[in-house]
């Protein structure tokens, strides 16, 4: 294993971390003797799995249901001061129920400190104002660092790269968990910002949200050799030194093999991956053409400014990795997740294209006469059942 400075933390980060997220036994707390002995057997297999690889970095989260509960039946085997625990809790407008849920979890993970707690989900500037308002959840938060239950105070994010950057430079968060990867670069901005605060960057779901690598299409197989789609990914990431962490959502101990491919590849990344990278864009070049693949977000309102809510931005991209890269299953997952998502995936489908006037809003598109027709055919491949977020389900 490799570790990188985590910012302002000083902590020695894992370049991969464990995510907590996929082998608990359900997304909802149920009382303790409702889970099965071979849910709680494969949760602690893969605990040590990753600590014997290394990956002493363990995060989970509140919501994600009987994971900290499952968590707390292992950690007192470990020796405190080897495991880096993160959990993260979402922003209650009553701050008093953001610290009854922070004691709940020290409760249920059976630990007299957290290393890293995380607000979960400052996705909007309202959730930003109510965070960091006086007496809010950080006021709430930093009492409990006082008390020395806490270490380390950041915070996660699925919002947009703006508000993550205000975020930021509040200067009040000792790190950040966003998404960022090869097919998702819009929050590098945020990176830099997090670099000159000194702030920790853990990247969250590269393989699931960064495009269900674990079940990559043949066309995006063989646009990554000699590289897997998961490997050149975990690569491409951890190339850049502002990154210092990757999330593996492991639900089974075998999950961690994959990934570990990629720690021998690190001081080659160099060599390795710019011969890939130029297959990948001319791909996109190929099929999309140049011009579309170098301008088609410029000019492109935010949902907030569109009619209808559209995520215009979303529904267009996923059809480009459609298009360039057959990536379907994935641009379905998460086409069919707008309108469900709430502010963890904000704005709606093109369901509803045909009663709408986009002209106003792709005023400033060079595209603007074809954007109504690509919305429609992004629709008529996509559109399906409507899904949720896995911790609605």
């Amino acid at each position: 294993m490799q570790y990188r400075r985590f910012g302002r933390t000083g902590l020695p980060m894992p370049v991969f971390s464990c995510g907590g997220m996929r082998y608990q036994f359900s997304w909802q707390d149920v009382p303790a003797w409702q889970i099965s002995q071979e849910s709680q057997d494969n949760l602690e297999a893969t605990i040590k799995t990753a600590l014997a690889a290394g990956i002493n970095h363990i995060e989970t989260a509140r919501g994600y249901g009987t994971s900290e509960l499952q968590l707390g039946r292992i950690f007192p085997q470990f020796p405190r001061d080897e495991i880096i625990i993160q959990t993260k809790v979402s922003p209650k407008e009553n701050a008093a129920d953001f610290r009854r849920d922070v004691e709940k979890s020290l409760k249920l993970l059976k630990l007299d400190y957290i290393d890293l707690l995380g607000l979960h989900g400052i996705n909007t500037p309202e959730l930003l104002h109510q965070s960091i308002r006086p007496g809010g959840c950080l006021d709430e938060a930093r009492k409990l660092q006082a008390q020395g239950k806490i270490r380390f105070i950041g915070f996660s994010t699925h919002g947009d790269t703006n508000t993550i950057v205000k975020t930021i430079e509040t200067d009040q968060f000792d790190y950040v968990n966003l998404h960022w990867y090869y097919i998702l670069q819009d929050n590098w901005a945020a990176i830099e910002a997090a670099k000159k605060h000194d702030v920790g960057v853990f990247i969250i779901s590269p393989s699931d949200k960064g495009g269900q690598l674990y079940n990559p299409p043949a066309k995006l197989v063989e646009l990554c050799k000699p590289l897997s789609p998961m490997v050149f990914n975990d690569l491409f990431c951890l190339s850049h030194s502002q990154v210092h962490t990757l999330s593996i959502g492991a639900a089974k101990p075998a999950d961690f093999d994959e990934h570990l491919k990629t720690l021998p590849l690190l001081d080659q990344a160099a060599e390795v991956l710019p011969p890939i990278l130029h297959r990948l864009e001319q791909e996109a070049i190929n099929c999309l053409g140049e011009e579309w693949v170098k301008t088609w977000r410029v000019g492109l309102p935010t949902y907030h400014d569109t009619p209808g809510n559209i995520n215009i931005i979303a529904i267009l991209w996923l059809r480009n990795l459609v298009l360039a890269y057959d990536m379907l299953d994935f641009a379905k997952a998460r086409y069919n997740l707008l309108g469900n998502g709430g502010h963890w995936f904000p704005g709606q489908n093109a369901g509803h294209l045909d009663q709408l006037n986009l002209k106003d809003c792709l005023k400033n598109s060079p595209h603007a006469d074809k954007i109504p027709y690509l919305l429609a055919d992004a629709h008529r491949l996509l559109a399906g059942e409507a899904r949720q977020r896995l911790s609605s389900s």
